[in-house]
């Protein structure tokens, strides 16, 4: 399994901690350091992963809300809502990292931790955003103020 495929996992193991347990991603991070043996690669990209979602939480859950047809946020499983939390992320923030590659490596991810559900739900959820992205583009700005509004004022 390559570095960035386990950082991609244990970025998902520190955004679940961080929504059950609710506490501070900066006290989970320096937990997790000091109790898990991690490569520095592996470690590396999944802090950048876990602090990107961090900063950009709001965003990212307002697209995910806009974009699950009939799923509230809260109503999407925990696991499934931190992949695509981190795939968002990783689309929008991370141009060196091909968009199928994110969506490819967010499904099969999905495929070992979700439901036998999630590998769809969350390659569609990605391929929308990644049109979208596409479609302003490529940038990761003008992407973020389009998907900021509602459905119905994309299509206006």
């Amino acid at each position: 399994m390559g570095r960035r495929r386990r950082g991609r996992e244990t970025a998902l193991k520190l955004l679940y901690a961080a929504d059950v347990t609710q506490a501070l991603i900066e006290d989970i991070l320096q937990s997790a350091w000091v109790e898990a043996l991690a490569p520095d690669g592996v470690r590396k990209f999944a802090e950048v992963l876990v602090l990107g979602v961090k900063r950009h939480r709001d965003e990212i859950d307002t697209m995910v809300q806009e974009w699950s047809k009939n799923w509230s946020l809260e109503r999407i499983g925990i696991i499934e809502r931190n992949i695509v939390r981190f795939a968002i992320y990783e689309l929008l923030f991370l141009p060196d990292i091909p968009p199928n590659v994110t969506i490819n490596e967010a499904v099969e991810v999905a495929k070992r931790y979700g439901t036998n559900e999630a590998p769809a739900f969350i390659n569609g959820i990605l391929d929308r955003i990644k049109q979208e992205v596409d479609a302003r583009g490529g940038d990761a700005a003008t992407a973020l103020s389009a998907l900021s509004y509602s459905p119905s004022a994309r299509a206006q």
